[in-house]
């Protein structure tokens, strides 16, 4: 038997794949948390084979939890299970430590067979970001940006998103347990990398991101 966990805030989404993984006769839901600091504590309980994490997480994103989750259980499948766009976060969950990356739109039998593929020590993605994977080892250079937002930090990334989703500097720096400061800092250079000049500019590009995120 394997013994899985879910890390996602939303509880139908939790049930919903909790269901479609337990109808497989070895496999079983061991543990599920609705945030990183929940996932790291079932993590060290339940010992499990691998972990279904969402991106957009309360508090420590799902990025930043791969990462932990990484260098506690190097051994541990990881399979990102998100709506967010596969271009923009698939590569970056990879180079966090997980092992694919999965759309939630996608039907139940293509996330079963994405589980399988990394409980058997593979990789899944789609076909165009494992060309993309494939490229950038060939030519041992990422390959070429598909979204402007390629060009920001897994860290400047976050703080774009949060700022779309109309939190002040302060309530960003709260979440991500940063300073005001070096919040301000990241949002100064996301600026200079999108060709952004005031904040105001920030925040429109932000908000019309984060909905056409939730749209898509």
């Amino acid at each position: 038997m394997y013994k899985l966990i879910i890390i996602d805030d939303h509880p139908l989404m939790r049930k919903g794949l909790a269901m479609t993984l337990e109808a497989e006769p070895d496999l079983v839901m061991v543990g599920q948390a609705s945030n990183a600091e929940e996932g790291l504590e079932a993590l060290e309980k339940y010992d499990p084979d691998l972990a279904i994490v969402d991106i957009s997480l309360p508090g420590m994103s799902g990025l930043e939890l791969i990462k932990h989750m990484h260098a506690r259980k190097p051994d541990l499948g990881i399979l990102v299970v998100s709506r967010h766009d596969e271009s923009l976060y698939a590569e970056r969950a990879i180079r966090a430590g997980a092992r694919g990356y999965v759309m939630k739109l996608e039907a139940g039998q293509v996330i079963v067979k994405a589980v399988r593929r990394v409980l058997n020590g593979g990789i899944y993605v789609s076909e165009e970001i494992n060309e993309r994977l494939l490229m950038g080892m060939v030519t041992g250079r990422k390959t070429l940006a598909q979204s402007p937002l390629e060009v920001l930090s897994d860290r400047e990334l976050e703080v774009f998103e949060l700022t779309g989703r109309g939190l002040s500097t302060r309530e960003i720096a709260e979440q991500l347990h940063l300073s005001v400061k070096t919040v301000e800092s990241y949002r100064a250079r996301i600026k200079t990398k999108l060709n952004l000049n005031t904040a105001a500019e920030l925040m429109q590009h932000a908000v019309q991101w984060v909905e056409g995120e939730r749209v898509g």
